[in-house]
């Protein structure tokens, strides 16, 4: 079996609990997976994605449920996606924690992966896993975005639901699609080009009812340092990245700094962005359009503070390097796409 990477134990227990709740014996599937009882007790437990693979399809069988996955997602926690779950409740708007999503989510494991996009008046949130075999990929698909609504609707204490919900795989057979209807609450589609969400952008506005901003930063900072020991492995410019991210909160950081951070000299760390297709420059510049777009998008701050916050000496220069990458002002920017969704906007009750 192919090493695929790991995961953390809190993924794991939304699984076990749903078993539990079916009245079934867990210490078989956690014997054939190799976690012994005391390892549940260390939510900073991390398992060879082997083991997830394992414990996943032992307890899908025992319980006889072809809907496992999804099933098990009722039992998504906060805790459920380690740090990163408590940095996104702690955010102003669901669109805000949406944004935390992709830098963070290797704090989960590294199962698969997020991205987000924008299309016609949609945001598609979509998860690619990294697992091959086919019926533990669908469970834990389904169980992703299945879990990443019922979450969304409890950190907003809202109840809406997408507009649609993607799936790559084949609807199972035996099951109804009254039975993913009911989790969802929209249509729900399968053998599509993607796995994903697809949500109305209007809903990226939707305030959470437990933001604290000065913890929310306290978290990123605990996560970006977790994140630190994590990118090792990681190709360079990803690492040059997420460690901008970081320093950005205290103002624009030198090269200098920057490459001290990750133990090498101002030379190495130019010639090897530039071995990898690269600059600092760029890596920076990709930092910056990112976050300006998810601030100018997911939050009403002033366009001048988002200048501040990415280390713009002036509100001009951050107009100039916006126009620059996207052929907009930032101004022209948030008010094309919030045209945009108010032309798709669907009916809400």
């Amino acid at each position: 079996m192919q090493n695929l990477g790991y995961t953390s134990l809190p993924v794991l227990l939304k699984y076990l609990r749903y078993a539990e709740h079916l009245g079934l014996d867990c210490a078989p599937a956690l014997a054939a997976a190799g976690i012994p009882p005391d390892a549940l007790a260390d939510n900073g437990a991390r398992f060879p994605s082997e083991v997830h693979e394992t414990l996943l399809a032992q307890l899908a069988k025992r319980s006889a449920d072809p809907l496992f996955g999804l099933h098990a997602a009722r039992f998504v926690q906060p805790g459920s996606w380690s740090v990163l779950g408590y940095i996104t409740m702690n955010c102003a708007t669901l669109g805000e924690a949406m944004a935390r999503i992709v830098p963070y989510e290797k704090l989960v494991g590294d199962m698969g992966t997020s991205r987000v996009e924008s299309a016609g008046g949609q945001v598609r949130l979509v998860w690619n896993c990294r697992h091959r075999q086919a019926e533990i990929r669908r469970h834990m698909v389904e169980n992703v975005l299945a879990s990443w609504l019922l979450y969304a609707r409890w950190i907003a204490d809202m109840q809406r639901s997408p507009s649609e919900v993607w799936f790559e795989h084949a609807q199972p057979a035996g099951t109804r699609q009254a039975e993913y209807q009911a989790v969802f609450g929209c249509p729900v589609h399968f053998e599509q080009d993607c796995s994903a969400l697809l949500i109305p952008q209007e809903y990226l506005g939707l305030p959470l009812r437990q933001a604290d901003a000065s913890l929310l930063r306290t978290l990123e900072a605990h996560a970006l340092a977790l994140m630190a020991e994590l990118d090792t492995d990681e190709p360079l410019p990803l690492r040059v990245k997420n460690l901008l991210r970081q320093l950005l909160r205290d103002g624009l950081p030198s090269k200098e700094r920057v490459a001290e951070k990750l133990h090498l000299s101002l030379r190495t760390l130019q010639r090897r962005l530039q071995e990898a297709g690269t600059s600092y420059q760029q890596v920076l510049d990709d930092l910056r359009q990112e976050l300006a777009e998810h601030y100018l998008l997911g939050s009403h701050l002033p366009i001048q503070e988002i200048a501040i916050y990415l280390g713009f000496g002036e509100p001009r220069s951050f107009h100039r390097s916006f126009k620059a990458w996207t052929g907009q002002t930032p101004g022209e920017f948030r008010e094309s796409r919030r045209a945009l969704q108010e032309a798709g906007r669907p009916a809400i009750d």
